[in-house]
């Protein structure tokens, strides 16, 4: 079910390195977003794809990791992703992508879940650095990096506890906590309210 998939897919931040992405893994994923929507059917997007070693250890460094857990620096050897999506705009198409990256983006994550992989979107990028440890052409814009990999961690949804943080944080035990809004907070009219005269009109 769609609603299973959307809740298993989560921000993984530590992965097991013994599980090595495939080039065809990647492009399947890249694949299903030719399907998505994109602004003036411009397509855009171009995405620069690293499963091996070598490449990854260029991009690991460039990114920023979990800005709220202020005592970590990232996952340590053994825990690192195994593959890495970086989602480019192509200036000479269009230089303004909408909001193309973010649907791409879930798409590909919605993907890797199904196929029993995880990943985090990351937009704390040292842009500068990575477009020349890739040697990317100047008409390139760095918009999105997924990391993916196979999850070595538990995240856990739950509920924002009254005058509570909407900050994750992890317990004694590794376990990543996510708190969530709840349904009826982020629903500002309700149909049932408006039949009974007592909904606001926004003008």
């Amino acid at each position: 079910m769609l609603e299973e998939l959307v809740q298993k897919s989560r921000s993984y931040r530590r992965y097991d390195a013994s599980h090595i992405l495939s080039e065809e893994t990647l492009r399947n994923l890249i694949d299903l977003t030719r399907f998505t929507p994109s602004a003036a059917n411009r397509q855009p997007l171009k995405y620069y794809l690293s499963c091996s070693a070598v490449t990854n250890a260029l991009i690991f460094p460039c990114l920023g990791w979990a800005g709220y857990l202020k005592n970590w620096d990232g996952p340590s050897e053994g825990e690192r992703p195994t593959g890495y999506i970086i989602i480019l705009g192509d200036d000479r198409i269009s230089s303004n992508v909408q909001y193309d990256h973010g649907i791409a983006a879930q798409t590909i994550m919605l993907g890797a879940a199904e196929r029993g992989l995880g990943g985090c979107m990351i937009a704390s990028i040292n842009r500068g650095r990575l477009k020349q440890e890739l040697e990317l052409p100047d008409y390139f814009s760095i918009l999105l990096v997924l990391a993916l990999g196979k999850p070595a961690e538990k995240v856990i949804v739950e509920p924002i506890a009254e005058h509570g943080s909407i900050q994750y944080w992890r317990d004694e035990s590794g376990i990543h906590h996510v708190p969530k809004r709840s349904l009826d907070e982020i629903i500002v009219a309700h149909p049932s309210a408006q039949h009974m005269g007592t909904g606001r009109r926004h003008e």
